[in-house]
């Protein structure tokens, strides 16, 4: 049997750049705390759930006659296209959630008003 390579995604960082970058930019627009609070909120819920979605893992088994230097560039290869997959798919579901935390705070305001 050859050697098994493992792929673990990166784990997801930034959310704490987001959460601050989102209360500065809220706070800038007026917003009181109680909206500021809630769309972190969301936003942290939201984006943790989209994190634990990036946290794949799975094995290759390689032909046992694969020598280490194959056997790294096939690692090196499958690494970065999964990356690059990753990394397309996680600007469009940012983008997503975005677009959501935007909606629940228009409701939330909305149903505050009444």
């Amino acid at each position: 049997m050859g050697e098994i390579l493992e792929f673990p995604s990166q784990q997801a960082q930034g959310l704490v750049f987001l959460d601050r970058q989102l209360r500065e930019l809220l706070s800038a627009k007026g917003a009181d705390d109680r909206l500021v609070d809630f769309a972190a909120g969301q936003l942290t819920k939201m984006y943790a759930q989209l994190c634990e979605t990036e946290q794949y893992s799975f094995t290759v088994e390689l032909p046992a006659q694969l020598g280490d230097e194959e056997s790294g560039m096939l690692y090196r290869q499958i690494n970065a296209g999964l990356e690059g997959i990753r990394k397309e798919n996680h600007a469009l579901l940012v983008k997503m959630l975005a677009q959501l935390v935007l909606a629940q705070i228009r409701l939330f305001q909305h149903e505050r008003s009444d």
